[in-house]
């Protein structure tokens, strides 16, 4: 266990149409076995001692698992090590001296809340139009009525490892949500389960990703800055996925 000191500078900001500015905070004697979020509860701590507003920032389970505490550290999406979200980064991965910049999201699909707080609602939109399966009322069936080959089970689950912090569309030079979008389409349509709703399904989800989002380019920022490591490939099945669902829409629309 050792102490270090770091300097923050940290995005502040009313609103998404206030001006913003940067902070320097000074974090002197940090236990390098804090996790960041842990850190910046110190910090916070010491600002409201002090009579200061606190840094407002967005986390919930602390595991990895809910993807709310979306960070930019140092320019990077949730930090400096790769396959991580910000409330599993440790400040061990600091050194003592350090200046860390810490960002919100910049993405105008996600606008600010308040500092480095954003509001990631348009993720809830491309749900909302196609991330549901239909089933059966009535008592749940039993696991094996379903055979599923394990190959398309490991990569349905692979696709849903996805924890929508939104970390590749802030990635992204276009703030593209191919990745995001691709994984809720995907592991729902490799599955038996999911093929009742396959078309109308990637049609939906695709077309509302664009209302918010930028387009795709194959920069491959997304995968690289995905803090469950989620491959574009995915991204590839969900193409081919839409262009059969506009082919075979528009077939159907030339006979009615």
């Amino acid at each position: 266990m050792t102490e270090i000191s770091v300097t923050l500078k940290v995005w502040r900001q009313d609103g998404p149409d206030a001006p913003g500015r940067f902070d320097v905070i000074a974090a002197p004697g940090i236990n390098d076995e804090m996790s960041f979020l842990e850190m910046l509860d110190l910090v916070n701590e010491r600002l409201i001692g002090e009579g200061k507003e606190a840094i407002v920032f967005d986390h919930d389970c602390r595991e990895g698992i809910c993807g709310t505490c979306s960070l930019m550290i140092d320019g990077r999406a949730h930090g400096p090590q790769k396959g991580t979200a910000t409330c599993q980064l440790h400040m061990r991965k600091f050194a003592d001296g350090d200046e860390i910049v810490i960002e919100p999201w910049r993405a105008t699909s996600f606008p600010i809340v308040k500092d480095l707080m954003v509001d990631r609602s348009a993720f809830d939109r491309i749900i909302e139009a196609g991330g549901f399966i239909t089933a059966e009322t009535g008592g749940a069936s039993d696991a094996n009525l379903t055979p599923i080959p394990k190959p398309v089970a490991d990569a349905a689950m692979d696709a849903a490892a996805c924890i929508g912090c939104g970390a590749c569309v802030a990635a992204c030079p276009n703030s593209a949500a191919q990745l995001f979008t691709a994984a809720k389409v995907s592991h729902l349509n490799m599955l038996p389960q999911g093929q009742a709703e396959r078309v109308r399904r990637v049609e939906a989800m695709v077309d509302t990703m664009e209302e918010f989002f930028g387009s795709c380019t194959n920069h491959g920022e997304c995968e690289e800055a995905c803090p469950k490591e989620i491959s574009i490939d995915f991204i590839a099945l969900m193409n081919k996925d839409y262009l059969a669902s506009k082919f075979k829409n528009k077939r159907f629309l030339s006979r009615s």
